[in-house]
């Protein structure tokens, strides 16, 4: 096919041209390697496609129908070299990354930002799932990247840890005068906890330490957002377990406050996920080493 696909541009050219020695200047050929082209498609297909005149050739009318296809083809397969040229250049694209919405909120947004003022011509589709959700659209394709919640057990997937991150646990003004001192995990266990809904990985990571230490954890309220969590525990409703690097603000004014416990919860990460049996594209790998850079 390869070899059929070079004779067909030989044809189209001469076509356009229609003059041998022309098209053999165009294609940087000699004029007898175009005319054995020429001869050996029609060969192959077994019809005349030119008709030799004194002033050059013209097109038979087999020749005419199958430029008609053959030109069109050949412009596609132009256009597409030229589509990846511009990908290669980063000078058009787009770019899939999922992200859930407390990293997308409060650490993703600057690289999002300096990446466009970069590459304002590459598309930015952005979707907003649950780690486990990510996890399933990069394995199907539907997204090039997704910066997830770790740890991740997906043998299919290339994971890089780009931030470290710390599960605390935090309280309003009433609750902080009621506990002065450190809990064990058993006491803050019996205080009415407010945790992220259970499909969520940050909920399964603390539950799982949690029952390490054989202490089952049942919150009072489920949430849907990290932001949530902030709110309910500033209006004293309750515990919420945050991620201590996205609640700086509350922590900074005094709104939220700390618990400390005899025993913290092990540090965990963030990191981009994508599928190890695909190389990343130009335009995935520039984006993936703005946020090595974090």
């Amino acid at each position: 096919m390869v070899v059929k696909l070079e004779l067909y541009r030989v044809f189209c050219e001469v076509a356009k041209q229609k003059s041998l020695s022309k098209a053999a200047s165009s294609l940087y050929m000699t004029q007898p390697a175009v005319s054995q082209s020429i001869a050996q498609l029609e060969r192959e297909l077994g019809l005349r496609l030119f008709t030799r005149t004194s002033k050059g050739v013209i097109l038979t009318n087999e020749g005419k129908l199958l430029f008609e296809y053959a030109n069109s083809a050949i412009n596609l397969i132009n256009k597409g070299e030229e589509k990846l040229e511009e990908w290669k250049n980063l000078s058009a694209g787009e770019l899939k990354i999922g992200v859930g919405d407390t990293i997308s909120r409060y650490f993703l947004l600057p690289y999002l930002e300096k990446f466009h003022k970069l590459y304002s011509n590459i598309k930015l589709k952005i979707m907003n799932k649950t780690t486990l959700e990510l996890c399933a659209l990069v394995k199907s394709g539907e997204i090039d990247i997704a910066i997830c919640n770790l740890p991740i057990e997906e043998p299919a997937l290339e994971i890089i840890k780009i931030m470290d991150i710390h599960d605390i646990f935090v309280c309003g003004n009433v609750y902080k005068e009621k506990l002065s001192s450190a809990l064990s995990l058993k006491e803050l266990s019996n205080l009415p906890l407010i945790l992220l809904e259970p499909k969520s990985n940050s909920r399964r990571y603390v539950e799982k330490f949690f029952l390490s230490k054989g202490i089952s954890i049942k919150p009072e309220i489920e949430l849907g957002s990290h932001d949530l969590l902030l709110e309910f525990a500033r209006i004293n409703l309750g515990v919420s377990c945050v991620i201590r690097e996205f609640s700086q603000e509350y922590l900074k004014k005094k709104e939220l406050f700390e618990i400390k416990l005899n025993e913290n919860i092990p540090e965990r990460s963030i990191g981009i996920c994508f599928l190890k049996s695909v190389s990343l594209s130009p335009t995935s790998e520039r984006f993936v080493q703005i946020l090595g850079k974090s």
